[in-house]
């Protein structure tokens, strides 16, 4: 672990590790088996307060800054992916209530969440996944509340939230400057979930559609003014790929550690299989490829911290850790040889877990393009 934490991260830290040495690391692989949502092993998360990480002190969390908390997710990924991307999208869920809500808002969502629940941030539809201006999702005003309709799919949390933040459209004419964000609570009368994904990996989060039918809310309920939706979004999934960068890094660091634990043990022609130079070459270029992927993710989220523009350095990172993932599971699947592709041994389970990383939170080719603009625009420049 190569990150500069601090001293209040560092007991945490250890603290996690026990954790999930006891109630994860093993028990996964039933979960990855069963596809169940662990909620015994949530519930004892919880008590530990792991799904509140991005909770300001000031509104009862620990205070943890971001790179504090990115090491404790990062550990949580390297025992189960699945496991970290529930916290992790919860976090996202928040983000944009801690973005442009109301101090009523703040209190509301970070009370549900110190008490045991979780968010989800409600975006992606049947017919508006990276085009997230095609959204159908309806708000219409009648004097004091908004009636919300539409499909929400692929959403993390899904059927295990307390609260969702929801994109919906109160001015279709004027596409994605007629996107509104609203804070809803799952409780609430006209929400409801069903289509269950039965997913390739990640498969101890959860994964549904959310559909809200005349569902009434209040005008409070609003996130922001009409109409300013989409750039509160975006920002919010700015800092979403960072954290996802993380999960993608523990995956990757946990892949290279199991490829060297079997590799030490592994004979061929009388000798460690990792006495073999071009194995050893392999461990290197994963070990250099890890580390570079969590600076970045280290690097974007200090921007966020400190308030500064990190759009292209946030997809860099999301991008780059998820690529990375892909490719040291895969090496590490290498060096395992046939009990690589076996499933009893877990680094089959870390491709599945690690192929998702290129897709959500924005598919890696909309990552470069990204990139790419910030380039083209003349702001990589030193």
């Amino acid at each position: 672990m190569a990150y500069l934490i601090s001293e209040l991260g560092k007991e945490m830290l250890e603290d996690v590790r026990r954790f999930c040495s006891r109630e994860i690391r093993e028990q996964c692989r039933n979960w990855d088996i069963t596809g169940e949502w662990p909620r015994e092993a949530y519930t004892k998360a919880f008590e530990m307060g792991y799904q509140t990480l991005d909770i300001p002190e000031q509104l009862g969390g620990p205070g943890l800054d971001m790179v504090d908390a990115a090491a404790l997710l990062e550990q949580i990924a390297m025992a189960d992916a699945g496991f970290a991307v529930t916290l992790a999208a919860s976090n996202l869920g928040l983000k944009p209530v801690m973005l442009a809500g109301s101090e009523a808002q703040k209190q509301r969502a970070c009370s549900l969440i110190l008490n045991g629940g979780l968010g989800a941030f409600c975006l992606t539809e049947p017919q508006a996944g990276s085009d997230v201006g095609a959204v159908q999702t309806v708000a219409l005003r009648e004097t004091d509340v908004y009636v919300l309709n539409g499909r929400k799919t692929f959403i993390t949390n899904g059927s295990v939230a307390a609260f969702y933040c929801v994109a919906a459209m109160t001015d279709q004419d004027r596409g994605k400057r007629g996107m509104t964000l609203f804070l809803v609570e799952a409780d609430q009368p006209g929400v409801f979930t069903e289509n269950h994904e039965n997913k390739m990996g990640i498969r101890s989060s959860d994964t549904c559609d959310v559909v809200f039918d005349q569902c009434r809310i209040p005008v409070s309920a609003r996130i922001g003014a009409e109409g300013g939706g989409f750039a509160i979004a975006m920002e919010a999934l700015n800092q979403g790929r960072a954290w996802m960068g993380c999960v993608a890094v523990g995956i990757a660091q946990r892949a290279m550690e199991e490829a060297v634990f079997y590799g030490k043990s592994r004979c061929q022609f009388g000798r460690s299989i990792l006495k073999n130079q071009g194995l050893q070459f392999k461990i290197a270029d994963m070990a250099m490829k890890i580390e570079t992927a969590r600076q970045m993710t280290d690097h974007a989220l200090t921007l966020i911290q400190q308030g500064r523009p990190c759009a292209a350095e946030a997809a860099m990172a999301k991008c780059y850790a998820s690529d990375i993932a892909m490719e040291t599971t895969s090496e590490a699947i290498q060096i395992l040889g046939g009990y690589g592709y076996s499933r009893d041994y877990p680094v089959e389970k870390l491709l599945r877990d690690a192929k998702i990383f290129q897709i959500f939170e924005g598919t890696n080719e909309v990552q470069r393009m990204v990139i790419a603009g910030d380039v083209l625009a003349g702001r990589r420049n030193i």
